[in-house]
């Protein structure tokens, strides 16, 4: 039998962390282009600090992305979540 988890603090203990890239390029829709779990994930947010790369950690939005073939768009009804994201993530740039 298969246990499933949908804790998600038992899904990383269990799995390792998860992570998942959006590319945005202005007036194209954001699109997946990397993402995964355990190994993939580290070297994903290794990456990503090493270029000073704002993370933004929100697991229902990431869970939905690693559902998204790479290369896809995302799905519409996540927009709005995605344009909150982007925008704390322009605040934060302008900070530092």
């Amino acid at each position: 039998m298969n246990s499933y988890y949908f804790n998600s603090k038992n899904r990383k203990a269990l799995n390792g962390p998860s992570a998942a890239v959006i590319k945005y390029d202005k007036g194209q829709v954001p699109t997946v282009v990397a993402h995964g779990t355990g190994h993939i994930a580290r070297k994903i947010i290794e990456k990503a600090k090493q270029n000073n790369i704002h993370l933004q950690e929100d697991s229902t939005l990431l869970q939905n992305l690693l559902d998204v073939d790479l290369g896809d768009s995302v799905p519409p009804q996540l927009y709005e979540v995605i344009a909150e994201v982007f925008l704390l993530l322009e605040k934060m740039e302008e900070k530092y």
